[in-house]
């Protein structure tokens, strides 16, 4: 009898309803709209219908355990409730995971999107087979997820790895609404802001940016445009880079420095401009972090590619499950 688990990975834009098996594997995925124009249970709703389309298309092969929900924060894991997300504005107090169980008679997990991007990567990716480890999104913005000792840890009331908040210095690129801080310093948006910082610094007044001897607003210039000038031989962007990498070193210092992690494995832009932030990450991760602590930790970039999110759903699911046999 095989074993099924549903995952829904819910953002901003787009939501994926996932079936899945035993190994996280993927076996059924739709993706939908997020429609802002509808009620926050409307859309809820539309996902439900997709899971029981899989339920009746599948219940001749195998059980049903569990659901696993992704979601962008804040959200209150143990309750099972969503609280007003930055990019799901209306959905406020939503009590999904209560909601998903009554509909389809089977439990229900939520994580934040970098919790389960975590558990992902332990069950499937790149810390398989750690203890501890720390997960860092490293896009939009800068979350993490911990495991530690063998076991997803949330905090008290699911605010755990909010590293992004972390202040690296008193002045500085903003990030999660905080000058200097890890986010500021290393995210999609935060890179963007340090590149317009240090640009109008060098030319008070100025509104644009120079690379690879094209002229960009502040408005346009982005951290992909940044790192494809970068990876190129710009100087200037090379610069930015190096900032961010330097900052990169230094915040895990902090981590490596209070948790002792086997791994760190990082996502996003790390996984696309690895080579070009390495080395002096690693510098700086070297100079700032317990000399003890830093040798017992590799580096690594997220294993799983495009295809995170809708396993992080699905690890949900297991490891909701995993947690409640044991």
């Amino acid at each position: 009898m095989n074993i099924y688990y549903l995952g829904l990975d819910i953002g901003g834009t787009k939501c994926a309803v996932l079936l899945g098996n035993e190994s996280l594997d993927v076996l059924e995925r739709v993706e939908i709209p997020t429609d802002h124009s509808m009620t926050p249970e409307q859309n809820i709703a539309r996902m439900m219908e997709i899971c029981e389309e899989y339920m009746e298309k599948y219940k001749s092969q195998g059980i049903f355990r569990s659901v696993g929900i992704s979601c962008g924060g804040p959200l209150d894991d143990k309750k099972g409730i969503i609280l007003s997300p930055p990019n799901l504005p209306g959905w406020d107090r939503i009590p999904i995971t209560d909601m998903v169980e009554k509909r389809l008679h089977i439990p229900a997990f939520i994580q934040n999107d970098a919790n389960a991007c975590a558990v992902a990567e332990w069950k499937k990716g790149a810390g398989k087979g750690c203890r501890n480890m720390v997960f860092f999104t490293f896009g939009t913005g800068l979350g993490a997820g911990l495991i530690l000792d063998g076991k997803l840890y949330s905090g008290t009331n699911g605010m755990a790895g909010e590293a992004g908040h972390i202040r690296l210095s008193m002045v500085g690129p903003t990030g999660y609404g905080k000058a200097g801080s890890f986010e500021g310093y290393c995210s999609g948006g935060g890179i963007k802001d340090l590149c317009c910082l240090v640009a109008e610094a060098r030319k008070p007044g100025s509104s644009t940016v120079s690379l690879l001897g094209k002229e960009y607003s502040f408005q346009e210039v982005n951290a992909k445009i940044i790192f494809n000038a970068a990876k190129d031989g710009d100087e200037f962007a090379k610069e930015i880079v190096g900032i961010c990498a330097a900052y990169l070193g230094r915040g895990l210092a902090v981590i490596v420095d209070i948790l002792n992690p086997e791994k760190i494995v990082l996502g996003s832009i790390f996984v696309r401009g690895e080579e070009l932030l390495r080395g002096r990450m690693e510098e700086f991760l070297k100079k700032e972090a317990l000399k003890e602590s830093n040798e017992v930790c590799s580096v690594v970039p997220a294993s799983l590619g495009e295809s995170l999110g809708d396993i992080a759903a699905l690890s949900v699911a297991l490891y909701g499950m995993e947690e409640n046999d044991g």
